[in-house]
């Protein structure tokens, strides 16, 4: 199984652990990957707010890299799934806006052009679709650990463009972490935005929203939060302590990318997986 990989803006800085335990555990799971080539940032929600149809043309450069490459993308961050599909929906059933999208990729000197032939999923859309790679590769199994699987709310919504499951009542997150050999806790916050986008702008409120799903988690009995979006893991992570100020919570609850909690029960290491560059609640993760 092979995939053009769309990392994103963070995987290659602020969220490098997400991109190194990824690679390696999508080479355990015979998942192989191959860097879409000077991809451009997909804009994480904002861009569309100044230039709707230069956010488009970013996307769809994107794209037609990916189908020039004669493969499909994945993605491990909720915000640029949701911007690459929203852009492919609408290029998809607009042939005037696709034809003016193309005329500005000519005129930058784009060789490609969007043709609409690759499709756009995330690696946790990937594991819930194949269950199978997984089979025979855990060899920790995560012993009952209870974990609460944090959505957030790109990947759920809007539905018409998300499309995985039932973005009102997912569960294919929880399906994943059971598969693990964990315990999924079900949370009241678990698809609740974490606020990332707004941070700067309404930092207080963000704060608050963050201190209230870690709180929620804990109440649960969560020993750990894992999200498949590494926009959320930092957002929960870095301002774990004053989202707990905010709300008079006292819950330290460590918070995991999605694919670390994976290589753990592939028998990985905290140092294999960076765990060591979280910033909250460290001493708190017990491996069996």
């Amino acid at each position: 199984m092979k995939f053009a990989l769309f990392p994103g803006c963070v995987l290659e800085g602020a969220a490098a652990e997400a991109y190194t335990s990824l690679k390696k555990v999508c080479g355990k799971l015979d998942i192989e990957l191959e860097e879409i080539p000077n991809w451009t940032c997909c804009g994480a929600s904002h861009a569309q707010g100044v230039d709707d149809l230069a956010a488009l043309a970013v996307n769809a450069r994107n794209i037609s890299i990916a189908e020039h490459m004669g493969l499909d993308i994945m993605t491990v961050c909720n915000t640029c799934t949701l911007q690459l599909r929203t852009a492919k929906q609408r290029l998809d059933k607009d042939k005037e806006l696709r034809e003016k999208v193309n005329g500005i990729l000519r005129e930058s000197g784009h060789p490609y052009e969007y043709k609409g032939t690759s499709k756009i999923t995330h690696f946790l859309w990937v594991l819930d679709d194949h269950p199978e790679l997984l089979e025979g590769r855990i060899t920790r199994p995560l012993d009952g650990m209870k974990v609460a699987g944090y959505y957030g709310c790109h990947i759920l919504r809007p539905q018409e463009i998300m499309d995985h499951g039932d973005g009102k009542h997912p569960e294919y997150l929880e399906r994943l972490i059971r598969r693990l050999g964990g315990d999924a806790v079900w949370f009241d916050a678990n698809r609740k935005c974490c606020g990332f986008h707004a941070q700067l702008a309404a930092e207080h409120d963000v704060l608050t929203v963050t201190g209230q799903i870690v709180d929620s988690a804990d109440r649960a009995g969560a020993a750990a939060i894992v999200t498949p979006c590494p926009l959320c893991q930092m957002q929960l992570d870095m301002y774990e302590p004053e989202g707990r100020d905010a709300v008079g919570s006292r819950a330290e609850i460590p918070v995991l990318h999605l694919q670390q909690l994976i290589g753990f029960a592939m028998g990985m290491s905290k140092e294999e997986v960076g765990f060591n560059r979280h910033v909250s609640a460290q001493e708190k993760l017990k491996l069996g």
